[in-house]
Protein backbone atom coordinates (compact mmCIF):
# COMPACT_ATOMS: atom_id res chain seq x y z
CA UNK A 1 0.00 0.00 0.00
CA UNK A 2 1.07 3.44 -0.58
CA UNK A 3 2.67 5.10 2.07
CA UNK A 4 1.05 8.68 1.31
CA UNK A 5 0.76 10.86 3.92
CA UNK A 6 -1.90 13.15 4.35
CA UNK A 7 -1.95 16.70 6.10
CA UNK A 8 -5.73 16.92 8.03
CA UNK A 9 -6.55 19.40 5.63
CA UNK A 10 -5.32 17.25 2.88
CA UNK A 11 -7.64 14.70 4.99
CA UNK A 12 -10.19 16.58 4.86
CA UNK A 13 -10.62 17.26 1.46
CA UNK A 14 -10.35 13.57 0.50
CA UNK A 15 -12.50 12.28 2.66
CA UNK A 16 -15.54 15.47 2.49
CA UNK A 17 -14.95 14.94 6.46
CA UNK A 18 -14.58 18.31 8.56
CA UNK A 19 -11.17 19.05 10.23
CA UNK A 20 -13.14 19.74 13.09
CA UNK A 21 -14.84 16.01 13.12
CA UNK A 22 -11.80 14.44 12.05
CA UNK A 23 -9.91 16.23 15.45
CA UNK A 24 -13.50 14.50 17.28
CA UNK A 25 -12.70 11.10 15.63
CA UNK A 26 -8.97 11.24 16.29
CA UNK A 27 -10.26 11.79 20.08
CA UNK A 28 -12.58 8.55 19.62
CA UNK A 29 -9.87 6.68 18.01
CA UNK A 30 -12.20 6.02 15.12
CA UNK A 31 -9.58 7.72 12.93
CA UNK A 32 -6.17 8.45 14.58
CA UNK A 33 -3.67 10.45 13.56
CA UNK A 34 0.30 10.31 13.59
CA UNK A 35 2.50 13.03 14.69
CA UNK A 36 5.38 14.40 13.40
CA UNK A 37 7.93 14.65 15.23
CA UNK A 38 9.56 17.83 14.47
CA UNK A 39 6.28 19.88 14.77
CA UNK A 40 3.88 17.31 16.04
CA UNK A 41 1.32 18.19 13.78
CA UNK A 42 -1.82 15.53 12.42
CA UNK A 43 -0.70 13.52 9.48
CA UNK A 44 -3.02 10.47 8.11
CA UNK A 45 -1.80 7.58 6.05
CA UNK A 46 -3.86 5.73 3.00
CA UNK A 47 -4.99 3.33 5.48
CA UNK A 48 -6.51 5.51 7.37
CA UNK A 49 -8.19 7.45 4.52
CA UNK A 50 -9.38 3.53 3.35
CA UNK A 51 -11.72 3.61 6.88
CA UNK A 52 -13.87 6.55 5.99
CA UNK A 53 -16.08 4.78 3.78
CA UNK A 54 -16.58 1.80 6.35
CA UNK A 55 -17.00 4.73 8.79
CA UNK A 56 -20.08 5.98 6.87
CA UNK A 57 -21.40 3.09 5.95
CA UNK A 58 -21.93 2.17 9.39
CA UNK A 59 -23.22 6.02 10.04
CA UNK A 60 -25.86 5.10 7.42
CA UNK A 61 -27.15 1.96 8.85
CA UNK A 62 -27.50 4.11 11.92
CA UNK A 63 -24.83 3.07 14.21
CA UNK A 64 -23.72 5.71 16.96
CA UNK A 65 -20.11 6.51 16.77
CA UNK A 66 -19.59 4.45 20.23
CA UNK A 67 -21.04 1.31 18.37
CA UNK A 68 -19.09 2.06 15.37
CA UNK A 69 -15.72 1.97 17.52
CA UNK A 70 -16.93 -1.27 18.78
CA UNK A 71 -17.89 -2.75 15.39
CA UNK A 72 -14.12 -2.06 13.97
CA UNK A 73 -12.41 -3.41 17.45
CA UNK A 74 -14.97 -6.37 17.25
CA UNK A 75 -13.14 -6.59 13.67
CA UNK A 76 -9.39 -6.46 14.67
CA UNK A 77 -10.54 -9.43 16.76
CA UNK A 78 -12.09 -11.13 13.85
CA UNK A 79 -15.24 -12.22 16.01
CA UNK A 80 -18.10 -12.41 13.74
CA UNK A 81 -20.44 -13.68 16.49
CA UNK A 82 -20.19 -10.42 18.21
CA UNK A 83 -20.46 -8.41 14.98
CA UNK A 84 -23.55 -10.29 14.12
CA UNK A 85 -25.18 -9.80 17.73
CA UNK A 86 -24.57 -6.32 17.34
CA UNK A 87 -26.23 -5.98 14.13
CA UNK A 88 -29.27 -7.84 15.26
CA UNK A 89 -29.52 -5.72 18.19
CA UNK A 90 -29.48 -2.95 15.96
CA UNK A 91 -32.08 -4.18 13.77
CA UNK A 92 -34.06 -4.59 16.78
CA UNK A 93 -33.83 -0.74 17.67
CA UNK A 94 -34.17 0.26 14.17
CA UNK A 95 -37.65 -1.68 13.95
CA UNK A 96 -38.75 -0.03 17.57
CA UNK A 97 -37.68 3.49 15.59
CA UNK A 98 -39.99 2.58 12.71
CA UNK A 99 -42.69 1.68 14.90
CA UNK A 100 -42.34 5.25 16.55
CA UNK A 101 -42.12 7.07 12.86
CA UNK A 102 -45.07 5.65 11.60
CA UNK A 103 -46.78 6.92 15.09
CA UNK A 104 -45.93 10.11 14.21
CA UNK A 105 -46.39 10.26 10.18
CA UNK A 106 -49.79 8.81 10.63
CA UNK A 107 -50.75 11.31 13.07
CA UNK A 108 -49.40 14.71 11.41
CA UNK A 109 -50.59 13.13 7.77
CA UNK A 110 -54.39 12.64 9.33
CA UNK A 111 -54.00 15.98 11.29
CA UNK A 112 -52.52 18.00 8.08
CA UNK A 113 -55.81 16.19 6.40
CA UNK A 114 -58.02 17.98 8.73
CA UNK A 115 -56.95 21.19 8.90
CA UNK A 116 -57.27 21.09 4.62
CA UNK A 117 -61.21 19.98 5.13
CA UNK A 118 -61.23 22.58 7.51
CA UNK A 119 -59.75 25.42 5.76
CA UNK A 120 -61.98 24.09 2.64
CA UNK A 121 -65.13 24.33 4.48
CA UNK A 122 -64.55 27.74 6.16
CA UNK A 123 -63.27 29.37 2.80
CA UNK A 124 -66.66 28.35 1.06
CA UNK A 125 -69.01 28.58 3.64
CA UNK A 126 -70.22 25.06 3.45
CA UNK A 127 -73.13 24.30 5.31
CA UNK A 128 -75.76 22.83 3.47
CA UNK A 129 -77.24 19.93 3.89
CA UNK A 130 -76.43 16.43 1.32
CA UNK A 131 -76.33 13.26 1.00
CA UNK A 132 -73.17 10.89 1.12
CA UNK A 133 -72.07 7.51 1.57
CA UNK A 134 -70.21 6.88 4.88
CA UNK A 135 -66.94 4.65 3.77
CA UNK A 136 -66.64 1.43 6.63
CA UNK A 137 -64.04 1.80 9.14
CA UNK A 138 -63.35 -0.08 12.28
CA UNK A 139 -62.99 2.25 15.43
CA UNK A 140 -61.82 2.18 19.09
CA UNK A 141 -64.46 3.07 21.20
CA UNK A 142 -65.74 3.45 24.56
CA UNK A 143 -68.83 3.80 26.12
CA UNK A 144 -70.13 6.58 28.31
CA UNK A 145 -72.24 9.17 29.20
CA UNK A 146 -72.86 12.85 27.71
CA UNK A 147 -72.93 15.01 30.52
CA UNK A 148 -73.51 18.05 28.34
CA UNK A 149 -69.53 19.22 28.85
CA UNK A 150 -68.83 19.33 25.25
CA UNK A 151 -65.10 19.94 25.67
CA UNK A 152 -64.70 17.05 27.97
CA UNK A 153 -66.21 14.72 25.74
CA UNK A 154 -63.89 15.93 23.23
CA UNK A 155 -60.76 15.97 24.46
CA UNK A 156 -61.93 13.21 26.87
CA UNK A 157 -59.48 12.11 29.87
CA UNK A 158 -61.58 8.92 30.55
CA UNK A 159 -60.64 7.87 26.94
CA UNK A 160 -57.42 9.03 26.86
CA UNK A 161 -56.42 6.71 29.63
CA UNK A 162 -58.11 3.86 28.24
CA UNK A 163 -56.28 3.98 25.15
CA UNK A 164 -53.34 4.65 26.88
CA UNK A 165 -54.23 1.10 28.96
CA UNK A 166 -55.03 -1.35 26.22
CA UNK A 167 -51.46 -0.11 24.51
CA UNK A 168 -52.48 1.51 21.23
CA UNK A 169 -52.79 4.89 19.96
CA UNK A 170 -55.45 6.97 18.22
CA UNK A 171 -55.48 9.33 14.90
CA UNK A 172 -57.55 11.42 13.25
CA UNK A 173 -60.90 13.18 14.10
CA UNK A 174 -62.49 12.30 17.05
CA UNK A 175 -66.01 10.71 16.61
CA UNK A 176 -68.92 11.13 19.32
CA UNK A 177 -72.11 9.08 18.80
CA UNK A 178 -74.66 9.99 20.49
CA UNK A 179 -77.70 7.98 21.16
CA UNK A 180 -80.74 10.46 20.52
CA UNK A 181 -80.95 13.10 18.23
CA UNK A 182 -83.67 14.80 20.07
CA UNK A 183 -81.77 14.73 23.38
CA UNK A 184 -78.70 16.71 21.54
CA UNK A 185 -80.89 18.98 20.12
CA UNK A 186 -82.64 19.22 24.11
CA UNK A 187 -79.00 19.14 25.05
CA UNK A 188 -79.84 16.60 27.85
CA UNK A 189 -77.90 13.94 29.34
CA UNK A 190 -77.71 10.49 27.44
CA UNK A 191 -75.20 7.78 26.32
CA UNK A 192 -72.90 8.57 24.30
CA UNK A 193 -70.27 6.33 22.73
CA UNK A 194 -66.11 8.03 21.77
CA UNK A 195 -64.73 6.44 18.59
CA UNK A 196 -61.75 7.30 16.92
CA UNK A 197 -58.99 5.65 14.53
CA UNK A 198 -56.54 3.26 16.29
CA UNK A 199 -53.29 3.45 14.64
CA UNK A 200 -51.61 -0.09 15.76
CA UNK A 201 -54.21 -3.49 15.45
CA UNK A 202 -56.23 -4.41 18.37
CA UNK A 203 -58.67 -7.05 19.86
CA UNK A 204 -61.90 -7.33 17.71
CA UNK A 205 -63.91 -6.37 20.21
CA UNK A 206 -61.94 -2.65 21.38
CA UNK A 207 -63.27 -1.87 18.17
CA UNK A 208 -67.12 -1.20 16.51
CA UNK A 209 -68.36 -0.58 12.96
CA UNK A 210 -68.58 3.26 11.56
CA UNK A 211 -69.85 3.46 8.17
CA UNK A 212 -71.03 1.80 5.73
CA UNK A 213 -74.36 3.51 5.10
CA UNK A 214 -76.21 6.46 3.62
CA UNK A 215 -76.02 9.71 5.78
CA UNK A 216 -77.75 13.20 5.64
CA UNK A 217 -74.39 15.35 6.40
CA UNK A 218 -74.03 18.67 6.79
CA UNK A 219 -70.85 20.75 8.45
CA UNK A 220 -71.69 22.82 11.61
CA UNK A 221 -69.01 26.33 11.62
CA UNK A 222 -68.40 27.64 15.29
CA UNK A 223 -69.46 27.32 18.57
CA UNK A 224 -71.09 24.34 19.79
CA UNK A 225 -73.94 25.75 21.73
CA UNK A 226 -75.43 26.47 18.56
CA UNK A 227 -75.39 23.14 16.62
CA UNK A 228 -79.03 22.23 17.30
CA UNK A 229 -79.68 24.96 14.39
CA UNK A 230 -77.49 21.96 12.22
CA UNK A 231 -80.01 19.15 13.88
CA UNK A 232 -83.19 21.08 12.53
CA UNK A 233 -81.89 21.79 9.65
CA UNK A 234 -80.64 17.99 8.70
CA UNK A 235 -84.32 17.15 9.91
CA UNK A 236 -86.13 19.51 7.71
CA UNK A 237 -84.25 18.93 4.93
CA UNK A 238 -85.20 15.16 5.42
CA UNK A 239 -88.65 15.98 5.48
CA UNK A 240 -88.34 18.06 2.40
CA UNK A 241 -86.85 15.25 0.84
CA UNK A 242 -88.60 12.20 1.82
CA UNK A 243 -85.66 10.34 3.99
CA UNK A 244 -86.15 9.22 7.65
CA UNK A 245 -83.37 9.84 10.20
CA UNK A 246 -82.29 7.22 12.58
CA UNK A 247 -82.75 7.74 16.26
CA UNK A 248 -78.98 8.04 16.85
CA UNK A 249 -76.67 10.89 15.01
CA UNK A 250 -72.09 11.39 14.77
CA UNK A 251 -70.49 13.98 15.16
CA UNK A 252 -67.33 14.41 13.74
CA UNK A 253 -64.91 16.94 15.01
CA UNK A 254 -62.72 18.31 12.16
CA UNK A 255 -61.19 21.39 13.80
CA UNK A 256 -61.95 21.60 17.57
CA UNK A 257 -60.75 22.58 21.06
CA UNK A 258 -57.53 20.31 19.87
CA UNK A 259 -56.76 22.51 17.26
CA UNK A 260 -57.70 25.94 18.09
CA UNK A 261 -59.28 28.19 20.83
CA UNK A 262 -61.24 29.88 18.50
CA UNK A 263 -64.00 28.67 18.32
CA UNK A 264 -65.31 30.74 15.08
CA UNK A 265 -62.45 28.37 13.33
CA UNK A 266 -64.69 25.07 14.93
CA UNK A 267 -65.75 22.80 12.02
CA UNK A 268 -67.91 20.06 13.12
CA UNK A 269 -69.40 17.23 10.61
CA UNK A 270 -73.03 16.44 11.51
CA UNK A 271 -74.19 13.04 10.27
CA UNK A 272 -77.30 11.21 10.20
CA UNK A 273 -77.77 7.84 8.94
CA UNK A 274 -80.86 8.08 6.43
CA UNK A 275 -83.20 5.96 4.94
CA UNK A 276 -86.35 5.94 2.46
CA UNK A 277 -90.02 5.14 3.65
CA UNK A 278 -90.79 1.70 3.28
CA UNK A 279 -86.89 0.48 1.72
CA UNK A 280 -85.27 -2.60 2.87
CA UNK A 281 -81.48 -3.22 3.65
CA UNK A 282 -80.44 -5.94 1.61
CA UNK A 283 -77.17 -8.36 4.08
CA UNK A 284 -75.21 -9.33 1.67
CA UNK A 285 -75.25 -13.78 1.94
CA UNK A 286 -71.88 -15.59 3.28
Amino acid sequence: MTKRGYSISQMSEASKISKKALRFYDDLGLISSKRHGTNNYRYYTQEDLLAVPPLKYYKQMGFHLGEIRAAFEVGSNTSLTALREMFMEKIGALREEEKVLHLRLTSVSDWLGLLHEAEMVLENSLQSVSVRYIQPARLLFQDQIFNLDIKSAIINIEFTNYVEAVGNNITGPVIICFSSIEDRIKDVEQQMQILQKNIFPCPQDQTRDFGGFLAASCYHIGPHETIRDTYRKIQRWCTANNYICDKNVYERYVTDFWTTSHEDLFVTEVIAKVSRPGSVRVIPGP
